[in-house]
Order: structure tokens, then C-alpha cells, then sequence
């Protein structure tokens, strides 16, 4: 008799002039693989003159993945790296000892106003690359694998699955892989990675027969394979990869396998010992909280 699906449910954040659905880090459990935190942003309208302004904000010990389903975010960062990202392409930024970066809403899209969808996830760095020097990569749709199959269209984001591998860096065994199924259509999932979950971004969807609700994500037995169907024209996201080695500390945009680390980069951003981002200035305070 096999086990309930094990779901976590979202819940609501403002990012100032948007919301996002955050799934990870949960009560019941923190990290899928090696993603520690997991935001659905949107789909939201924005009228002309209004966007999506995440002011610059530091990171270490950790990589960001932006995904986007629709719309454009212009990135910055204090490396100097400036890139628009649109929908189907991923930018991986790897914070390490540390970065500063800026994502928002470029000056065009601004002007006519846009529809703004996507994920931005975290990816927790292994010991042995928790600090290393920032860099950022982007990878545009053209570059990452398509697999179509049965009225099922893949995208392989991050890591490897179904035989193929994308050129985005990574750190380990990574799952990311988004897919969109047709009315009826069905995807196998193999248990070839450590830890997965299948997030259900819109559509109608099941994993062997049971429902799984928009915006949820359902947690995977690690031993077998499932089957996700499509009862109506949807979309998923595959997540996971290998299991972290040991427990990570995070707090505001700090990841860390020590509270040492973190209290280093708070005392660092107080003291804007981060270089600042070209082009963008603005400085945000440290959260009192």
C-alpha cells in the first residue's frame, strides 16, 4: 500500500509591490536536495511605470536560480555582471564568500508595463564550496536541453534528468527541470536522484492518481517511480538532487553551516564592507530582525 503524498503548502510573502508563494524552507522540512529556498513570484500584472524593484542585497554561502515562465528581470551585481533574463532562459548566480546583486523590472518592460511569472529558488553550496569566490552565469533557453515526448515538453534547467545534462554550473547531483503537459499526458519520474519533490505551478495535476494542488509541492518517495498526470493543460517543476552535507543555518539572505558565518556577513553589511553594485546604489539596511 503505498504512502499519502506528503504536500507543503505555500505561504503568502510581499516583496514589496508583488507577492510571492514561498514553499521552501517549511516547518516540516527545509531543504529538497540541495534547494533551500523555493519562491513562485507572480504571475503578476504590472501597469506602465510599475515593476519588480529588489534593491541590492548581499548573499553568501549559497547559489541563486532564476527561472522565469514569463516577463524580464534585468540582474546586477557587484562583479559588475549586468544581464536581462526572460522566460525559458536561467541565471545562476554562486554567491559564496560573498555578493551583492540587484534583480529588477527593465527600464523597457517598465515603461509598457508586463506580465511577470517565474521561480526564484536558493541552491545551499557544499562544504568544500561554501566560499568560494562569486561568480554569476547565465544560460539562455536556446543552450539548455529540450526533450519532447507524448504531449510533454521538458527543459532541463539545472543538473541532469532523462539521459541529458544542462550547461549550468553546479555543485553536486542537481534536479531542475521544468516540464509542461498537454490534457491527458503523462511523465515518469525515475528515482535516480537522492531527493525530489514536484512543484505544481498551474494545471490540473496528479502523481499516481492523487491530486496535487496549484501552488503545492509533493514531496517524492525517494525508492520508486511515480507518474505525474495531467488532467487539464499544466505545468511542474521537478526539484531535488543529492541530500546536503549537514544542516545549514539561513537567515534574511545568509546560508551557512555555521552561525559564525552568518553573524561575519551581517557585521559586513552593516559596515558596507560589500562592494557596492555598479549602476545601482542604493543601499538597504540590515533587518532588525
Amino acid at each position: 500500500m503505498r504512502t499519502p503524498l506528503h504536500l507543503l503548502a505555500p505561504h503568502v510573502r510581499d516583496l514589496g509591490g508583488f507577492q510571492v508563494r514561498r514553499l521552501l524552507p517549511a516547518l516540516e522540512r527545509k531543504m529538497v536536495g540541495p534547494f533551500i529556498f523555493f519562491d513562485h513570484m507572480g504571475p503578476v500584472d504590472f501597469a506602465p511605470g510599475e515593476g519588480m524593484d529588489v534593491r541590492p542585497h548581499p548573499h553568501i554561502g549559497l547559489a541563486t536560480v532564476t527561472y522565469l515562465f514569463e516577463g524580464a528581470v534585468l540582474h546586477r551585481d557587484n562583479l559588475g555582471s549586468v544581464q536581462q533574463i526572460v522566460a525559458g532562459d536561467v541565471n545562476w548566480m554562486t554567491a559564496g564568500r560573498g555578493i551583492a546583486h540587484s534583480e529588477r523590472t527593465p527600464p523597457e518592460e517598465r515603461a509598457r508595463g508586463q506580465r511577470m511569472h517565474g521561480l526564484q529558488t536558493w541552491v545551499a553550496l557544499p562544504h568544500e564550496h561554501e566560499f568560494v569566490e562569486p561568480s554569476f552565469t547565465h544560460v539562455a533557453r536556446d543552450r539548455l536541453p529540450q526533450i519532447e515526448r507524448d504531449g510533454v515538453r521538458l527543459s532541463v534547467v539545472a543538473g541532469r534528468a532523462y539521459g541529458r545534462e544542462a550547461p549550468t554550473p553546479t555543485f553536486g547531483e542537481t534536479l531542475y527541470v521544468a516540464a509542461e503537459l498537454d490534457t491527458g499526458a503523462t511523465l515518469a519520474v525515475p528515482p535516480e536522484h537522492e531527493e525530489r519533490a514536484v512543484y505544481a505551478i498551474d494545471g490540473d495535476v496528479t502523481i499516481d492518481g492523487e491530486p496535487v494542488p496549484v501552488a503545492h509541492m509533493a514531496l517524492l518517495d525517494a525508492s520508486r517511480e511515480v507518474t505525474i498526470g495531467a488532467r487539464s493543460p499544466a505545468r511542474v517543476m521537478l526539484v531535488g538532487g543529492e541530500k546536503t552535507d549537514g544542516d545549514r543555518y539561513i537567515w534574511w539572505n545568509f546560508v551557512a553551516s555555521t552561525r559564525g558565518a552568518i553573524e561575519q556577513a551581517k557585521e559586513a553589511w552593516r559596515e558596507q564592507r560589500f562592494a557596492p553594485v555598479p549602476g545601482d546604489p542604493e543601499f538597504i539596511p540590515l533587518p532588525e530582525r
